[in-house]
Parts: structure tokens; C-alpha cells; sequence
């Protein structure tokens, strides 16, 4: 029998001549309202756009595309245009560009990632001659380590691979990909089992970061069987079946220390996005949905992710839940996930993200930097700081991808809570079905 949707009279009227002493024979308890620590509730896709707005705002104040006075540096502004971190600030960029319409997202990208394009033969020829360089620039012309190359390489190819790449400069463009790429494909150390690998903190450990720092640009490349090999050896050192959450850390021998680190946690899941994004694997699509159900109870009340994901002790922390705030949406957007069931708690999590941008544009509540450990508390007293540059992309990307989420689905509080639909209910009384 076809479902009718039934409008519930507003109770206002009822209770207009009540007594002024409420209680559950004269008012509606349950229109109290929650003394939420976060605003709870259902964004306007306009105030999504104007709170990332303010963060790209910012972020164009104070990163440059020139040189200093010498000639000879970069010219230093609030962050890094050569770091893994802006790599992730660039794809977050070029979605938002794609998502909103709004090409000066997509600009921010192109003009920082030419700039260091058209900067990089000379550089190289300084180099090449025993010259001393920027070591920004070092870090273009000649990477030494994932973390220099592939996150930028990702942001690379998919601008080209969207014809966004200026046509008068495909082959600085071209030439710097190789680059990168080479480094990647050729270059990077390896375990014994040709796994990515690092010759820090020891020798041969395996960080689930290099997981995005690697995997993504094979795969944006054109090399999804190296992708796809290299995914399922990450996940066979770092999966921890009864957590279905991946360790930080892995080095040869019988033990494995486990901590769950939420950023790192992140890199994993944002991984399996950017594989499905190049091919929905049977597998790929299947380890993000049980990653999800190892994070998904984890969540706190307020929207966001602890440090360490389940040790409560530990702060809530900004970057990684943006980072999942993307994934979930982005995955609902596509279609890979049910958005009445994972819809809400995508909004939960931006609503978390969004109280922390502040009227500048910063993102705050940041892990900095942090590296491997074995033991817990490494990780709880890693601060927090408004220029860690790792909190500014996801931050974006999260609220892209939320905008996409409001335009496309029907979303509604319905008795005070958040519900997606699968058509526009038609009215802002609370509703409920019958058959």
C-alpha cells in the first residue's frame, strides 16, 4: 500500500492556556530544547559555502605565488605550498571549484601548483649545479620522501585529467608530474615485499599515512594493479579485525603495537574514496564500508573523533573528523552508502568542523605534525594549533562535499533530530509515515 505522509498538528495551541508550570500532563517535553554543546540541526548550503569561503579567504591572504626579494626563495606565507598538506588543500580546492561553482576555489589550486611548476627548471639547474636551494623547492625538484610528492601528484593529475590544467603550460606541468610520480613509482623505499616502507623511526616500518601519500597517485596515474596490490598489503600489516580500524604502525617481527590514530585513520579511509574513485573495486568498496563500521560507534556526542579513536581520555580533534565528514558524504553523494542511515552523522561531524572555524578562516583544534610511536602516551599530548596546515583541506573538502550533500538529498528535522528522505516530504511539521 503506498505510503502517506501525515503532517502533526503544531501542539502550540493546545498548550497556549496551560499553566506556566510544565510538566508531562500540560506541555510537550519533548519540544524542550537540548542544551547542545555544538549547534545541532541541518546546515543551510549557503552558510556551508560561506564558512569554507572564509578558509579559502584566508588562505589566499596568506599563501604567495612569487619570490622573495633574492630571487632565490619562495616567499614565505602562513604555509607551505610544497607540503603534503597543501596537496590535500589543493584537491579539497578543485572539488570545491567543481561542487559550488565557484571557480576561485579551483583558481587557488590551479595558481599555487603553476606557479611551482614554472619556478622548477631553474631551481633544478641551481640544483644541478651544486647550488644550495630553497629546501620548499628541494622538496619540488628533487622529492625525497612520499610525503613530498604524492598528495600533490593526486591534485595534479586530476586537474589535468578535468582539463583544468593550462594548456600553455602542459609541459612545466607534465614534466613536474613525472617527476613525482617517478619518485612514487621507482624511488620510494620498500619492504622486502615491495610494500611502500620508511627507514624511520627504524628500518622498514610501515605508516598507514603513506597509504594517501602513495597509493592515490598510482591509481590517478593509470596504475591500479600497483594501486590495488599495494592497498591490500597496507591492509594486511595494519587491519586489526576486532577494532575494523587500522594501527598506526607496523614494523617485521611478531608484535604489532596498536594505536589508533584518528588522522592516520583518515589517510586509510580517504584512500579507499580516492581508489573507489578510479574504480569501484568489489574490495576496495568493501573494506571502507567495515573501516566505517569500526568508526562510526565512535563518534562523539558533539560531532567529532578523539585523538586516539578509542581511548576517551584523548581530545576530540578537528582534521580527522573532517576527514571522515568528506568520506561519508562524498560516498552518500556517490552512492555507495544509504544516506538515510549514515546521512546524519556526516552532518553531525560538519556541524563540529564548522564551530571551529573561527572568523579569520583558521581551522582550529588541529593535531600538528606527529610521526610513529609505541605508546599511547605520544599521541594524547600531541598539541593542537591553528597552523597546522594538515586541518585546512580536509576542512574544505568536508564542507564540499556537505554543500553537495544539502543540494541533492532532502533533509529535515523531524521530532528535533535529523533525517535524510528519499523525497521532499513537503511540509516543516513533524511527520511520520503509514501505510
Amino acid at each position: 500500500m503506498k505510503k502517506i505522509l501525515i503532517p502533526i498538528l503544531s501542539l502550540a495551541c493546545v498548550f497556549a492556556n496551560a499553566q506556566e508550570v510544565q510538566n508531562d500532563a500540560t506541555a510537550p517535553l519533548h519540544l524542550m530544547k537540548p542544551a547542545y554543546s555544538i549547534p545541532y540541526g541541518v546546515p543551510k548550503a549557503n552558510d556551508v559555502k560561506a564558512s569554507i569561503d572564509r578558509i579559502k579567504n584566508y588562505l589566499e591572504e596568506t599563501t604567495f605565488t612569487e619570490l622573495d626579494e633574492t630571487g632565490k626563495q619562495l616567499k614565505r606565507g602562513t604555509f607551505r605550498l610544497t607540503s603534503y598538506e597543501w596537496g590535500v588543500t589543493y584537491s579539497a580546492m578543485l572539488r570545491a571549484g567543481e561542487v559550488t561553482g565557484d571557480k576561485s576555489y579551483t583558481q587557488y589550486a590551479i595558481d599555487r601548483i603553476s606557479f611551482l611548476c614554472q619556478q622548477a627548471p631553474k631551481f633544478k639547474k641551481w640544483r644541478d649545479k651544486g647550488e644550495k636551494i630553497d629546501v620548499l623547492m628541494e622538496q619540488v625538484v628533487a622529492p625525497d620522501a612520499l610525503d613530498d610528492c604524492g598528495a600533490i601528484c593526486s591534485a595534479m593529475l586530476k586537474a589535468k585529467k578535468n582539463n583544468l590544467m593550462p594548456k600553455k603550460e602542459a609541459k612545466l606541468w607534465n614534466e613536474q608530474i613525472e617527476r613525482y610520480y617517478n619518485f612514487i613509482a621507482k624511488k620510494e623505499h620498500r619492504y622486502t615485499d615491495g610494500q611502500f616502507a620508511r627507514l624511520r623511526p627504524v628500518k622498514n616500518t610501515v605508516w598507514l599515512d603513506d597509504m594517501f601519500m602513495g597509493i592515490p597517485a598510482l591509481a590517478f596515474n593509470g596504475n591500479t594493479t600497483e594501486a590495488l596490490k599495494q592497498f591490500n598489503m597496507f591492509r594486511e600489516k595494519m587491519w586489526v579485525a576486532d577494532k575494523n580500524l587500522y594501527r598506526h604502525g607496523w614494523v617485521p617481527g611478531e608484535h604489532h603495537p596498536s594505536f589508533f590514530w584518528g588522522r592516520a585513520n583518515g589517510w586509510a579511509l580517504l584512500t579507499a574514496c580516492e581508489l573507489l574513485d578510479v574504480q569501484e573495486d568489489e574490495n576496495v568498496m568493501k573494506s571502507f564500508k567495515m573501516h566505517l563500521d569500526g568508526l562510526l560507534p565512535l563518534q562523539h556526542h558533539d560531532g567529532a573523533w578523539h585523538q586516539l579513536l578509542d581511548r576517551t581520555d584523548t581530545y576530540l580533534e578537528t582534521s580527522c573528523t573532517a576527514i571522515y565528514c568528506y568520506c561519508i558524504a562524498h560516498a552518500i553523494n556517490k552512492g555507495w552508502l544509504d544516506a538515510e542511515t549514515y546521512g546524519a552523522q556526516a552532518i553531525l561531524a560538519w556541524n563540529y568542523v564548522n564551530a571551529h572555524i573561527n572568523p579569520q578562516g583558521q581551522v582550529e583544534g588541529t593535531c600538528v605534525g606527529t610521526g610513529l610511536a609505541f605508546d599511547p602516551a605520544f599521541y594524547a599530548y600531541r598539541p593542537v594549533n591553528n597552523y597546522a596546515a594538515h586541518g585546512y583541506g580536509p576542512a574544505i573538502w568536508a564542507g564540499a562535499e556537505i554543500y553537495q550533500l544539502i543540494k541533492t538529498h532532502h533533509i529535515k528535522m523531524n521530532d528535533s533530530a535529523v533525517h535524510f528522505y528519499p523525497e521532499d516530504p513537503g511540509t516543516d511539521e513533524p511527520i511520520f509515515y503509514v501505510k
